[in-house]
């Protein structure tokens, strides 16, 4: 038996569907590469989610933001009108920085830690795998 491959897009639309028709509340699986959950939320649809980046030591360079799965990167809603992100910004732990979609869901990519958003690293639209750098934010010292 092979391993699932959690860099396709279409492998976990497929398990998001799979899980939505089984009427299975989610699925959360750890290896030592990373961690995938999805969960099925009913009127909300599906979220997905992974392990949080790590805090930085002083000094060090900035906290990278990784794709948690693979998908479309999307820097805004995909149904907001289009503005373009100036940067860099002061943003919260609770930020919204831009979204992941696999097929018809959207993963929001929350900042995480509060700092500085300095640095876009993925181009809006563009297919992007598990642990692919998206942004980096400057920590406060």
């Amino acid at each position: 038996m092979s391993a699932i491959d959690f860099s396709d897009p279409a492998t976990i639309a497929f398990l998001t569907d799979a899980l939505t028709a089984a009427g299975v509340a989610g699925l959360e699986i750890s290896r030592p590469d990373g961690q995938i959950r999805i969960v099925i939320s009913g009127e909300g649809g599906a979220r997905i989610g992974s392990s949080e980046a790590t805090l930085r030591a002083p000094g060090s360079p900035p906290v990278v933001v990784k794709a948690p799965l693979a998908g479309h990167f999307c820097a805004e809603h995909p149904a907001a009108a289009a503005t373009p992100q100036t940067l860099p910004r002061a943003v919260s732990d609770a930020d919204l920085l831009g979204f992941i979609r696999v097929g018809h869901v959207l993963l929001p990519l929350r900042a995480g830690r509060s700092g500085v958003l300095t640095s876009l690293l993925a181009e809006p639209g563009a297919l992007v795998g598990f642990g692919d750098p998206l942004f980096e934010i400057e920590l406060p010292s």
